[in-house]
């Protein structure tokens, strides 16, 4: 799954003048990799606090904005990641952290979509459940 995630970021982040005119070249690649990592290390930890996958997907999905409290706990991952590994000013991690809302509604709208098989609900369990620590049954599609 993290690779999907990881295309998914370079492609909307690719897409967004604003961002990508934030992020420097020479380190658009860790830029990429760190944000996707943390997007997942994210989700790991919301899929606990949202009743599982089917309870995320369903809070990614419904209204995501910038405030909510899905998006507001990956988007302080992520800033203070990009500040502290990468020195990027806060007008670029301002302009990434605007950009996530979006990112993640495309993201959930792909594990809806029963004709997209890059990533599904049971993908996203698999992968999620190794990175939460046996958390299991919280896993499975609600």
């Amino acid at each position: 799954m993290f690779d999907q995630i990881l295309d998914l970021v370079k492609q909307h982040l690719g897409n967004n003048p604003q961002v990508a005119s934030a992020i420097p070249p020479d380190k658009a690649d860790a830029v990429h990799n760190e944000i996707a990592s943390q997007i997942t290390n994210g989700l790991a930890t919301q899929a606990t606090t949202q009743g599982g996958i089917g309870g995320l997907l369903a809070s990614l999905q419904s209204g995501l904005t910038s405030g909510s409290p899905v998006t507001s706990a990956i988007e302080g991952g992520v800033v203070g990641s990009l500040a502290s590994k990468f020195g990027l000013p806060p007008a670029a991690t301002g302009a990434i952290a605007a950009a996530l809302p979006g990112l993640l509604q495309r993201f959930a709208h792909k594990a809806n979509d029963p004709n997209d098989p890059s990533i599904t609900p049971d993908s996203i369990g698999k992968s999620l459940s190794g990175l939460g620590g046996g958390l299991g049954s919280l896993f499975n599609r609600g």
